[in-house]
Parts: C-alpha cells; sequence; structure tokens
C-alpha cells in the first residue's frame, strides 16, 4: 500500500468548469467522450487535477484553430502525444549514433 506524501489539489466540476471557462455540462461530456480524464467519488462526483486545465487549454486551441468536433479533437490530441513520443525515441537513437 502507497501514500500521497503531498495532497494533491484537485477541482470539483463547478471549480474546474468555471476556472476553465467553460460550462459544467460541457466539463462532462468532455469526460463521456474521454477527452479529458476526472476521478469519480462514490457520491458520484467529478474531480480534476489542476494540470488538466492546460489539457482544456489544448482542447479549445484545436477546436479553434481546426475546426474540429470535440470527439475528432480527442483523436488529433492522441495521435499528437503518439508522435511526440516516436520523435523522442527517434531523438534518443541518434543520440546513442543509431539510426
Amino acid at each position: 500500500m502507497t501514500y500521497a506524501l503531498v495532497r494533491v489539489p484537485r477541482l470539483d466540476l463547478d471549480e474546474f468548469a468555471n476556472t476553465a471557462g467553460m460550462h459544467p455540462e460541457l466539463v462532462r461530456r468532455l469526460v463521456v467522450l474521454g477527452v479529458l480524464d476526472a476521478a469519480q467519488d462514490s457520491a458520484g462526483r467529478l474531480w480534476f487535477a489542476r494540470s488538466q486545465l492546460a489539457d482544456v487549454a489544448r482542447i479549445q486551441r484545436l477546436r479553434a484553430g481546426f475546426a474540429l468536433n470535440y470527439a475528432a479533437t480527442g483523436l488529433v490530441i492522441d495521435l499528437l502525444d503518439r508522435i511526440a513520443v516516436l520523435e523522442a525515441a527517434a531523438r534518443r537513437r541518434q543520440r546513442l549514433g543509431g539510426q
């Protein structure tokens, strides 16, 4: 069993939505689509890490810049994350002298 040394601040749905400048129902839909991660307590309330605010900003930039719907935004984010992993692996191989 492990215990957290520091309590991680988290936001409930209303706090998160207010901080992100979004309607709580939209945030809830993004969780259902799998675009945002949220923890759910035994009462069914959603809780978000503060780091999720950066994810919301990324979602909003993609949606505004490419006129994507939210489901497509999730797919694009997954692909961008995979590309970043592949590029990092290629850079590591180059530094080690491999091709």
